[in-house]
């Protein structure tokens, strides 16, 4: 396992001064119009540490496990190991990428639905010892491959919306949870514990409780066929939103108190991935192309911005679905931008649609939104921009460099870090902390810190 090293690795912009995240943005911006307005990234580190504020406010006695395949940036991973978390990894590479972060086996969790021996190999050799598994297949390479493994059984829950084409089944049934219990027994392997999968941002409490319900029900089987059963994982599905913190919190610890009182001494976990990283992060994109289309008179699903012999725009921006949109592909809504420019408020605003730069029919990022009218070299600023946007892109058609992030955090926010006691300077020894300061006449910042 690596440790952290001594050199500081990730150079984080320290707002002071009275310096405001829309002034960082505004001077990269500035810096971009200068030279080649490639999209980029603002995350406001700051904004991690209160998110994490308020999980401990609302969800104490449960430790969030964060999903790292939400957001894989190294100083992301920096901070919420600073704060404690433990972090769920699909991959050796995430595995890896947290292990260089000094994170102990123990706050690891392999979550690959489908795992390569390889890594399950690795997992092995390095100590780490809790896996998900649902299936017999999974269960058979891992007895091989790891015997020293602890694993989660993964039950399937109840999609939180039948009308929801993308909620999908994962896991295993309650009835065939028993075989698999009954299959491990066989073949010598631990299992610890049940993991309930709700990947998407759930706004139904009531999924929460048939979860725990049925793991009461998992837990029972387990301890019946000799198993010491002590982690129950509540899964995903948190969207960042506190009024859903509070419901889920409510819903959820008087369903824990029933069935996992303290007696038992069993350990509440859950993996949180775009509650702690969506609202940190801004995209600016540049608008680079235009096209005027013709309206569909018949269609009257939108709310008209003006009369139907007005025009609609079709805009192309610098990054799109293949890109930081990827999340797109999987049916994830994309809010509408704000428009980077003075506007009146008596401006008008026309039936617009923006599309990434590669020309594919599946590159529509947002279908329909109300813009002004815009021109080329414009910009737009996507806020919530943090969840399954940092990833390589998916095809290489432009040539567009990955955007770069610049990390900020204020002052205040950093000095509230080392004095609420979640953490010590000593454990973001990795970040140096550069002041950021605005020139008055370009307002060009000291500092830029690609990622």
């Amino acid at each position: 396992m690596k440790g952290i090293t001594d050199e500081p690795q990730y150079s984080v912009g320290l707002l002071e001064g009275g310096t405001a995240l829309c002034d960082v943005i505004d001077n990269h911006i500035y810096e971009q119009t200068l030279s080649e307005k490639n999209a980029f990234f603002v995350a406001d580190l700051g904004v991690i540490m209160r998110q994490h504020v308020r999980w401990r406010t609302h969800m104490a006695q449960i430790r969030p496990y964060y999903a790292v395949r939400c957001n894989s940036s190294p100083t992301v991973i920096e901070v919420l190991a600073a704060l404690g978390t433990g972090f769920i990894c699909t991959n050796k590479s995430e595995l890896e990428l947290v292990q260089s972060h000094g994170i102990p086996p123990e706050d690891i969790i392999y979550s690959g639905v489908c795992k390569q021996v390889s890594q399950i190999k690795y997992a092995a050799k390095n100590g780490i010892d809790l896996l998900v598994c649902d299936n017999e297949a999974e269960l058979r390479k891992i007895s091989r491959c790891h015997p020293n493994a602890k694993l989660l059984l993964q039950v399937s829950t109840e999609a939180s919306s039948q009308d929801d084409e993308m909620s999908m089944t994962f896991g295993c049934s309650l009835k065939d949870c028993r075989h698999l219990l009954e299959k491990a027994k066989e073949l010598g392997v631990q299992v610890v514990g049940v993991r309930s999968h709700i990947s998407r941002s759930c706004e139904d409490n009531q999924v929460y409780v048939h979860a725990i319900s049925d793991a009461r029900c998992v837990f029972d089987m387990g301890e019946e066929i000799g198993f010491n059963m002590k982690i129950l994982d509540i899964g995903g599905g948190f969207s960042g939103s506190e009024t859903q913190l509070e419901l889920i919190n409510s819903a959820v610890m008087s369903m824990v108190d029933l069935y996992f009182p303290p007696s038992t001494g069993v350990s509440i976990i859950a993996e949180p991935g775009s509650f702690f990283v969506s609202s940190a992060f801004t995209l600016a994109v540049n608008i680079i192309s235009k096209e005027v289309v013709a309206r569909d008179c018949q269609d009257q699903a939108h709310d008209d911005p003006s009369p139907n012999d007005e025009p609609e725009f079709q805009y192309y921006m610098n990054e799109g679905v293949y890109g930081s949109f990827a999340s797109k592909l999987s049916e994830t809504l994309i809010a509408a931008p704000s428009v980077y420019k003075n506007t009146s408020l008596d401006t008008p605003v026309f039936s617009s649609s923006l599309w990434g730069p590669s020309g594919d029919d599946l590159d529509q990022v947002v279908e329909h939104c109300l813009l002004p009218e815009l021109n080329i070299g414009d910009w737009l600023m996507f806020t919530q921009a943090g969840s399954y946007s940092l990833g390589q892109p998916l095809c290489t058609s432009t040539d567009s460099p990955t955007p770069p992030v610049y990390y900020v955090v204020s002052s205040r926010d950093w000095y509230e870090m080392q004095d609420t006691g979640v953490t010590h300077e000593a454990s973001l020894k990795n970040f140096s902390l550069v002041p950021y300061f605005l020139n008055s006449c370009q307002t060009e910042a000291a500092l830029s810190v690609p990622a």
